[in-house]
């Protein structure tokens, strides 16, 4: 297979004509437009293109996305094993270590090695065209990545820094209670921290707090974290003091990020990092958290195609309950990349499918 061309679509843009890549965050504050990508790790991959223009969301073409057969997932947690965590996070949590932890689980399918992230995206966008869909394909860097992410990371216009948590899912509005309010909440109180350690001392507020935001299939709440970036302080000091994002590790974030190594059993891979684009040009840039995200990995001529879900663990969670949220989220987009979605263009409504089946992690 002729391996496919370098592409970026985001914020709007296209972007071709890849001029160099680099793992420096500095780059980022220095000239041109950079695609960048930070895995969960801490890995990051900044791609700057010399041909950047507006251009509309890609068109689904019948037949372009060959996806996975609906029963060919497997995880990397079962229902049984995850919910086992969750009890293990709520003794954490009993004593002392962590008041929340995001615990997730990688789904993986085989996929043709012809498989193309930007025709997944065009298929993801017409089921739910989400503010940061978008591809970033990089195939000699190891980077093909097709997402629907609803969730601002980071947002960056001058001096001026923002970010919106997601924390708390459910079918409705109607299904967000106090346990949903109290995840988001730990963490704003997060995010306020990490901001400030980057910030003008007193300037991080908080605009907003716990706006439910609805999405198809399910409803977030969503909150807002703004501050004003200290005096030489750029990307890599941003990214430093904030990245992993609150969202998806838990509070404190360094117990959390201990526990969920202990407990996860499959990488995250660049699943709860940051995927955006950055114009050094004009001191602004916009990075998602890199959920509702697919990304492919090809080793000796296979390709496997690869989804991260989870949920965010406080004290009054429930284990099936948890399960339960993890399946809500993954259900949807799991359809649309294993069937191509419905025929004729027209939406179904999957929620009670069969996929909480599939997706129980063999």
């Amino acid at each position: 297979m002729h391996e496919a061309a370098p592409i970026v679509r985001l914020g709007g843009f296209l972007a071709t004509g890849l001029c160099d890549v680099t793992s420096d965050p500095r780059a980022l504050d220095s000239a041109g437009w950079w695609a960048v990508v930070a895995g969960y790790a801490g890995d990051l991959v900044c791609a700057r293109f010399a041909d950047v223009r507006p251009a509309p969301r890609p068109v689904a073409v019948p037949g372009r996305w060959r996806g996975p057969a609906p029963d060919g997932w497997t995880g990397s947690l079962d229902a049984a094993a995850y919910r086992a965590a969750v009890l293990r996070i709520r003794e954490h949590i009993a004593a002392g270590d962590v008041y929340q932890a995001n615990l997730c689980r990688v789904l993986s399918a085989p996929v043709p090695a012809e498989a193309d992230a930007d025709a997944l995206t065009a298929l993801l966008v017409r089921r739910d065209p989400a503010r940061f869909a978008g591809t970033v394909r990089l195939p000699a860097h190891g980077v093909e990545i097709a997402t629907a992410s609803p969730e601002l990371f980071l947002r960056r216009a001058g001096r001026t820094v923002e970010s919106g948590p997601i924390k708390g899912t459910g079918r409705t509005a109607a299904h967000l209670g106090a346990k949903e309010r109290a995840e988001n909440v730990m963490i704003v109180d997060l995010v306020r921290n990490d901001l400030g350690t980057v910030c003008v001392p007193g300037s991080v507020t908080v605009p907003e707090l716990c706006v439910p935001e609805e999405r198809p299939g399910l409803t977030h709440l969503v909150s807002t974290v703004r501050g004003e970036l200290a005096a030489g302080a750029g990307w890599a000091e941003l990214l430093a003091g904030a990245f992993p994002p609150g969202s998806v590790t838990g509070a404190p974030k360094s117990s959390a990020l201990r526990i969920i190594d202990a407990l996860e059993t499959a990488p995250r891979g660049p699943y709860c990092g940051a995927v955006g684009w950055v114009d050094a040009d004009r001191g602004t840039g916009e990075l998602a958290v890199a959920i509702r995200t697919f990304w492919i990995e090809r080793t000796g001529g296979r390709a496997l195609l690869r989804f991260g879900t989870g949920a965010g663990i406080i004290w009054d969670s429930d284990p099936a309950r948890e399960w339960a949220e993890t399946e809500l989220k993954a259900a949807a987009l799991i359809g649309v990349a294993s069937t191509g979605g419905p025929p004729n263009g027209r939406e179904q409504d999957r929620e009670g499918s069969h996929h909480g089946a599939d997706l129980a992690g063999r």
